[in-house]
């Protein structure tokens, strides 16, 4: 029986990949694994200049069956001029098409470890061409699974527009997909048309075009009318997903320790790639991938200086967070053009392909005495993330638009005082409180908020806090260092009902620079702290064993954990602010029944303070009036002698 199945299984392979040979346009003979031998020689082809394609000579040193991550792969060594112009195998070779006797055997894709780069391995062509007949299904496999000392050739990783600092903020975020950016330029007219591809072209599999280009440089190992095969290796094998498809024009190969690579332009857009897998990739010309259109602006207040990019990126889960906000933080460097302190204000949108859910829309103010660059585009990363990876439904983008505004100063206010009446309250009463701020190097200010005691609000005692938007209030940073909990824990703590709660909370999450007044958990009380004229938290150990309500909600300072937890809308006064808001203060209020004698006697109490208020500005009112009517002059009468008779 399973001898059966493997010979079915074969059967239906051969057919399939005759099928795919003859129906090429452009017919080329195959030479399977199986009919190579050790000894047998060839020649490959690839670019290492210009766009002109040149041999170099190949020598088959043996198989190794089911050694690669589809299958047999090739052990053979290399040489020609080519190969000593390169020092050996050099990164964005892979892909290079092998032929012996003229027929096609596979790509150059892997390199042999603790050996001269004159050594390599060959993906048999036959499993690249699969690539071309896959379902549009399972997208996202797991890394190569090659064995060592197997090593995909690495695949240069061209940046084209960005600033240094934003490549060492690239490479930082990339260093997971084993990605290094290097910086190159254009090709002028070269890049200015496109180009038809064939079998030792070069070609870039794209993740960011438009003002700003990052994309992969390798070598294209088969091209029948629009459709193509190349590398010969995984790219970052996340399986079908759309990159775009460039041209590329090599300037030349730069000789390294570990392995030459080459240098080349990221040139016209001519398709898009389509299938990323352990075999290589496969493209298509004349089409256009799904991508996210990225609009950002960007204002340097302190120069009246405005820039704008328009890029068009990938749309997945892993890198649109990574390229959105490196966009953003190149943008930003070109435009303060220094490093260093700032304040900055930005605002942002989220357009969804699937037109039937909502955008996200979302504002809020940073500062950072270090790098106000960076500091920039966290939450931008940080929502982008929480968006992809949410547990509920995809979100995929088709657009977003950013605008930030920055300036060197230190827009940041602190509360320094903050007052509240009357303390006897009963639910649906209004407590005003008044706040004092003191903007840095500025003039002291108040706000007076109005918060409304909720109708179900129980009688007893009830802590009010008052506080900027990211602040999260002593108590809970206390009990929260007490209990040992990190945020992987309060992350996992947190629960939605669905994804509209989830894109709710996460887009009515507290700004920085609000003012909020809102009500503390019951677990939590506050008692005076005799060192200071303000009110700190003091905590007291809570009557059970139990997690409290405000751990479900995360950390709010951390762009990271910005959607909240299980928990019903509370009630909550907010106001926005010029000023990003520190610190934070709280209140003890007394709840009782409408009918309470203490209320009547509290309100009684703020009335006769009311009346004697302005009892007592009337008076200065009349003492000013008096004065000015004494301090005026006699003045002479003017009338004719006979009118004063």
């Amino acid at each position: 029986m399973n001898v059966f199945k493997k010979r079915r299984r074969s059967v239906w392979l051969l057919t399939l990949l005759f099928t795919l040979v003859t129906g090429f346009a452009n017919a080329v003979d195959i030479m399977p694994p199986s009919d190579v031998r050790e000894g047998m020689r060839g020649v490959a082809k690839t670019v290492v200049q210009g766009d002109t394609i040149e041999e170099f000579d190949v020598n088959v040193l043996g198989v190794l069956q089911q050694r690669g991550p589809s299958g047999d792969l090739i052990l053979v060594k290399v040489s020609g001029p080519v190969i000593e112009k390169t020092g050996g195998i050099a990164q964005g070779m892979s892909g290079s098409p092998v032929y012996i006797d003229g027929k096609l055997v596979g790509a150059i894709g892997y390199g042999w470890g603790f050996a001269d780069g004159t050594v390599g391995m060959v993906t048999p062509i036959g499993d690249m061409l699969k690539l071309w007949a896959l379902p549009d299904k399972a997208a996202h496999d797991e890394a190569p699974s090659v064995e060592p000392p197997l090593i995909p050739m690495g695949t240069p990783l061209m940046a084209a527009g960005f600033t240094p600092e934003s490549l060492q903020y690239l490479t930082q975020k990339l260093a997971p997909f084993g990605l290094q950016p290097q910086a190159t330029a254009g090709a002028g007219n070269y890049d200015a048309a496109p180009h038809a591809l064939q079998p030792g072209s070069a070609v870039a599999v794209t993740l960011v075009t438009g003002d700003l280009k990052l994309g992969a440089i390798g070598t294209v190992t088969y091209a029948d009318e629009n459709r193509i095969v190349a590398f010969g290796h995984p790219f970052l094998k996340r399986g079908e997903l759309d990159y775009f498809m460039h041209n590329s024009y090599i300037f030349t190969v730069v000789p390294s320790v570990n392995s030459a690579f080459k240098i080349g332009s990221i040139g016209s857009e001519i398709g898009k790639i389509y299938q990323d897998r352990g075999a290589g990739i496969a493209g298509i010309e004349g089409r256009a991938p799904k991508a996210v259109a990225m609009q950002v602006n960007v204002t340097d207040r302190d120069t009246q200086t405005d820039r704008a990019a328009n890029v068009r990126m990938v749309e997945d889960h892993d890198l649109t967070p990574i390229l959105a906000a490196t966009t953003a933080y190149d943008l930003v460097k070109k435009t303060i053009d220094r490093g260093g302190r700032g304040t900055v204000k930005l605002s942002y949108e989220f357009l969804p392909q699937d037109t039937s859910l909502p955008t996200f829309k979302r504002d809020n103010m940073y500062y950072s005495a270090k790098s106000v660059s960076e500091r920039s585009v966290d939450e931008l990363y940080n929502v982008l993330e929480a968006l992809a990876k949410n547990p509920f439904q995809k979100y995929a983008l088709r657009g977003i638009n950013l605008s930030l505004s920055l300036t060197e100063d230190k827009e940041v206010a602190e509360i320094i005082d903050a007052k509240a009446r009357p303390g006897i309250v009963s639910p649906g009463d209004i407590i005003y409180v008044n706040v004092k701020l003191r903007p840095y190097r500025g003039e002291v200010v108040s706000k007076t908020l109005a918060f409304t005691v909720p109708a179900d609000q129980p009688l007893g005692p009830m802590t009010l806090e008052v506080r900027g938007g990211g602040v999260v209030p002593l108590p809970y940073l206390i009990q929260k260092q007490q209990l040992n909990l990190t945020d992987e824990i309060i992350d996992r703590l947190r629960k939605y009902k669905d994804f509209r709660d989830f894109l709710n909370k996460l887009q009515k999450e507290d700004k920085n620079n609000e003012l909020i007044v809102e009500i503390l958990e019951d677990n939590v009380s506050m008692v005076p702290d005799e060192k200071s004229a303000g009110h700190h938290a003091q905590l007291q150990e809570p009557a059970k064993e139990t997690l409290p309500d405000y751990l479900h909600k995360g950390k709010k300072t951390d762009a990271d954990t910005l959607a909240g937890g299980d928990e019903d809308e509370k009630a909550k006064t907010r106001v926005t602010m010029p000023y990003i808001i520190k610190g934070d203060g709280q209140f003890e209020f007394e709840v009782v029944a409408p009918n309470d004698r203490r209320r009547r006697d509290a309100v009684k109490e703020i009335m006769a303070q009311l009346r004697e208020k302005v009892t007592e500005n009337d008076a200065e009112a009349d003492n000013d009036q008096e004065n000015k009517d004494a301090n005026k002059e006699p003045q002479a009468d003017k009338r004719p002698a006979k009118d004063k008779k």
